[in-house]
């Protein structure tokens, strides 16, 4: 695993995707890296819904910039307000 705090980026890893390094520097959010990267997510957030861009984890850990509105469960992330601070893999819904 890759911390964040150790100047080293953390990889996001898709299942059946190919990976990308998360870069705080680009990205505000998950969600921004993931598009940036042409990840398939469904979102609504931006039109007012939220817990639309809810996503599986399998591994890895996030920090939330605020408290997610949405209702999530153990092993769920909301790429839309979180940034990986370790290597993370996400499941490809």
């Amino acid at each position: 695993m890759t911390d964040k705090t150790d100047g080293k980026r953390p990889w996001v890893f898709i299942q059946g995707q190919q990976a990308f390094q998360f870069d705080p520097q680009q990205h505000d959010s998950l969600l921004e890296a993931m598009e940036a990267h042409k990840v398939a997510v469904h979102y609504e957030c931006r039109s007012g819904y939220c817990g639309a861009c809810r996503t599986t984890t399998l591994d890895g850990e996030v920090e939330y910039q605020h408290q997610p509105i949405a209702f999530i469960r153990k092993g769920e992330i909301l790429p839309c307000c979180c940034t990986p601070t370790r290597d993370i893999t996400l499941v490809r819904d």
